[in-house]
């Protein structure tokens, strides 16, 4: 099921919604945001209508575009919030360890990316299952809070391993772990798997630390 309103609405569209939101108004929003994330995580991208989306909220189909010009927006707003999440959480952990080896700052980075992913963050959910997916317009729209997200495991990674580390190594190893910690979504059974149990195996897949 795709878009289910009349024709697509192009991201620069502009409709005459409020230039001051009220309250009300910014709930609402919240709320359907909410709605859309959880669709997107359970149905994905091109399944998720407006339509759908309307009734689970309690809205009219068209009141929708009061809150957000088109189906692309919403998506970004919701995937680039998803991302945030997860940087947020991250850094404010690190943070809180500014004593940490570098090998526990990959862990504690390790540990609480996967904690956010499995506890109630369909944001986050919805982008990782939802991005290849999306148009490219919307996807280039998150390039950049995404890159912010890698920055912040390169730097913990090139720590690690040492200034002389290879620009590319530092990016394979950014991509497996991230990608290791995100495939969880598929696979993991809180009845059967344990998050300091994956992360304690990921870390024994870490290289040696060659970081003097």
């Amino acid at each position: 099921m795709s878009l289910a309103l009349a024709g697509p609405v192009p991201l620069t569209a502009s409709l005459p919604r409020p230039q001051k939101k009220t309250k009300k108004a910014l709930e609402a929003r919240q709320v359907i945001m909410a709605a859309a994330a959880r669709m997107m995580r359970e149905r994905g991208y091109a399944d998720t209508s407006l339509r759908d989306l309307a009734a689970e909220v309690g809205m009219k189909a068209g009141s929708l575009y009061y809150h957000f010009a088109s189906k692309d927006e919403l998506a970004i707003e919701v995937m680039r919030l998803g991302v945030q999440l997860v940087c947020d959480a991250v850094d404010e952990a690190l943070a809180k360890r500014p004593d940490a080896s570098p090998r526990e700052r990959i862990v504690i980075a390790l540990k609480v990316h996967l904690e956010t992913l499995l506890s109630a963050s369909d944001f986050a959910s919805a982008h990782i299952r939802c991005y290849p997916f999306v148009p490219e317009a919307v996807q280039q729209e998150l390039l950049a809070t995404r890159r912010n997200y890698d920055k912040v495991w390169s730097a913990i990674i090139r720590d690690y391993l040492g200034p002389e580390a290879d620009g590319l190594r530092v990016r394979y190893l950014r991509h497996a772990l991230i990608g290791a910690l995100n495939w969880s979504l598929e696979w993991f059974d809180p009845a059967r798997d344990t998050v300091p149990g994956y992360v304690a195996a990921l870390e024994r897949l870490l290289p040696p630390e060659t970081r003097a």
